[in-house]
């Protein structure tokens, strides 16, 4: 992401801490960074441990394959693109609900900041070009909260470039998918390949790695520069955070207090990639970061490939 981008979500800052309420973050528990936690267990359901080789898949994660996920995605952007239709679709909380959990939820904010200045909607439909790649763990490693996947997949962004993103979806039993994270990834940057196992899924992340990795953006971006590194990880000297810190860092966001889920796997390159979100609180969603990141084998550095913040 060049940062012109970063310069907007400035530009838009007011609208996300305090002049315009938050939507309710659900569920209402306080996230915990500190913890390691399962591939995209929500902290804030549950502090169940990270899953074992042979722990008790959901029911709902019995059904999922790469061909459900995607299906799954195609429902949801159907979904979504028709929920855009709607007037002042950001106006109704349970329309974003069965969209958007956890730092997805900042959706609706943007929108309803942009409405407060008189502006016009920046939500665009999502309409993929090619066939988006979809990545998901085996069904005996879902956590028993719910399940998720990845999906890679190209479309126009909001200023109407075409660019790949990257979206985590994540459901409770029974529920439908929704958004939890998404961020574009940033200009020149690619997909690390995954390690698959024979039968064509994703193999499990280092949970201790990802809480320290996502620990680490938050040490970074709030600000007190003593504690960055503590979490073992530093972020690499090129990371567009880095260039992007000290255009935002004007104390016009009231900074992170922990995240949302955590969603990753090994590299076929031996690495970690990590895709998550940066939450200002657990009961009003104004404040996020959203990060998809790689840990190369044998490295400390974090290289950052996608990012998006809005305050």
């Amino acid at each position: 992401m060049r940062a012109l981008p970063w310069v907007v979500a400035l530009v838009l800052s007011l609208a996300g801490c305090g002049a315009i309420p938050g939507l309710p973050y659900r569920p209402a528990d306080p996230p915990t960074p500190s913890r390691a936690a399962s591939p995209a267990t929500p902290p804030p359901r549950s502090q169940s441990p990270s899953q074992s080789p042979d722990a008790a898949p959901s029911a709902s994660a019995q059904a999922l394959t790469v061909a459900q996920a995607r299906t799954a995605m195609r429902t949801w952007v159907a979904a979504y693109n028709a929920a855009l239709k709607k007037r002042k679709w950001w106006r109704s909380n349970a329309r974003l609900d069965a969209l958007f959990v956890e730092g997805a939820l900042y959706e609706g904010v943007l929108e309803r900041g942009r409405e407060g200045f008189g502006w016009k909607p920046a939500h665009r439909p999502i309409n993929p070009t090619g066939t988006p790649t979809i990545y998901v763990p085996r069904p005996e490693r879902q956590p028993p909260a719910g399940d998720w996947f990845i999906a890679k997949a190209t479309y126009r962004d909001t200023k109407g470039h075409s660019r790949p993103h990257l979206l985590a979806f994540l459901r409770s039993p029974g529920q439908s998918f929704r958004l939890a994270v998404t961020t574009p990834l940033h200009w020149g940057q690619q997909m690390p390949k995954p390690l698959l196992d024979a039968d064509g899924y994703i193999t499990d992340m280092d949970d201790a790695m990802a809480a320290a990795v996502a620990e680490e953006y938050r040490n970074f971006w709030n600000g007190d520069r003593k504690k960055e590194g503590d979490s073992g990880y530093r972020l690499a000297k090129d990371s567009y955070s880095r260039k992007a810190f000290p255009q935002v860092n004007k104390g016009m966001y009231v900074g992170f207090a922990g995240r949302g889920s955590v969603f990753g796997f090994r590299t076929a390159s031996g690495g970690m990639f990590f895709l998550f979100a940066l939450l200002n609180d657990a009961k009003s969603v104004n404040n996020v970061l959203s990060e998809a990141v790689l840990v190369p084998k044998g490295s400390k550095a974090v290289q950052e490939l996608g990012g998006s913040w809005f305050s």
